[in-house]
Parts: C-alpha cells; sequence; structure tokens
C-alpha cells in the first residue's frame, strides 16, 4: 500500500501510530506517536557539571510513547527501605529523613515533552529550574482538565506522562 501525498504523517498512520487526545473536551494533546516495547533509561547527562541548568535530554524520543509499569508521581509515601522515589529518579526523603516512593497511578503513557500540544503548567511541585512531579499532575488542558504530570527540572528526567485515565489513544 502507498501512502502518495501525505508525507511522514501517512507513514506514521500505517506503522500504528496513535495520538493523544483529552477524554474530556477530545482536543488533540499529541501528534502521531509509534509506541515503543518500554520506556527508556533516561540519558546521562552531567546536569551538576552544566553551565546552565535546563532539562536533561529527553527520556522518549520524539516521535514515539511508552506505557510506564511502575507508580509514577503523588503521592508520595514513606517507604521501609530506601529506592528511587519513581522510575528513572534517584532517592527522595521526608524532612524527618525517612525514605519516600511514588504510590501514584501505573499506566501512564510518557511521551517526549516537545510532542505535546496545547497543555499549560498548572501548580507544579517546587523545583529549582523546572517541573517537578512530586506534586502530581501539573499540566492542564485548554478545557481545565489536568491531563498530565510534566518532569523537567535540571535534576529530574525530562518527561511528560499522560494521565492514562483522563486522556485517550485516537487514530491520526
Amino acid at each position: 500500500m502507498t501512502d502518495r501525498g501525505r508525507g511522514s504523517a501517512g507513514v506514521a498512520a500505517e506503522a500504528g501510530a496513535v495520538a493523544f487526545a483529552c477524554a474530556a473536551c477530545g482536543v488533540a494533546l499529541t501528534g502521531p506517536l509509534i509506541r515503543l516495547p518500554a520506556v527508556p533509561e533516561a540519558p546521562y547527562h552531567a546536569w551538576s557539571e552544566a553551565d546552565e541548568p535546563r532539562p536533561l535530554p529527553a527520556t522518549v524520543p520524539s516521535g514515539h510513547y511508552a506505557i510506564e509499569t511502575e507508580p509514577y508521581g503523588a503521592p508520595l509515601v514513606v517507604a521501609e527501605v530506601p529506592g528511587p522515589v519513581m522510575p528513572r529518579q534517584g532517592q527522595h526523603w521526608n524532612a524527618e529523613g525517612k525514605p519516600l516512593v511514588s504510590r501514584g497511578p501505573r499506566g501512564n503513557i510518557v511521551v517526549n515533552p516537545d510532542d505535546a500540544r496545547g497543555l499549560e503548567l498548572e501548580h507544579a511541585a517546587p523545583a529549582c529550574c523546572g517541573a517537578s512531579p512530586d506534586g502530581g499532575m501539573n499540566q492542564v488542558c485548554a478545557c481545565g482538565t489536568l491531563v498530565a504530570t510534566l518532569s523537567s527540572d535540571c535534576a529530574m528526567p525530562y518527561e511528560l506522562h499522560l494521565s492514562a485515565a483522563h486522556v485517550r489513544p485516537v487514530r491520526p
């Protein structure tokens, strides 16, 4: 089957690509994306040695998505033993020195933040130079629905987690 005149969007559609839309209003939140078998490891970047604080390289390559199988985002709860607070993140401790882990939802759709459209940052948890996922969903659709969690602080993986409960896949 050929797809002349439709460019790369047509190729992506043939390859089984999907876009994601807000479940509340139907507005497109991404263009066509192709599924990866798993969320990649976050790329190494010596953020502490950078001349300027900025987000790390994106975990998910542009044009792709993956499903997060581990808990991600708020609530953060005290753990019996230290471990990563969330996938691809280091350890977090509360004010009393006890280790924290995520008990947030599983099944988030992880995308490159640069592939998102029409989202606005709302109530991001404090971080030095970007958004932290510690406070839960922080990206709002134009209709006002919270739909995603952005991680864009210089010391965290650069990822956008679309909430599986608040978005839906659509054929491009």
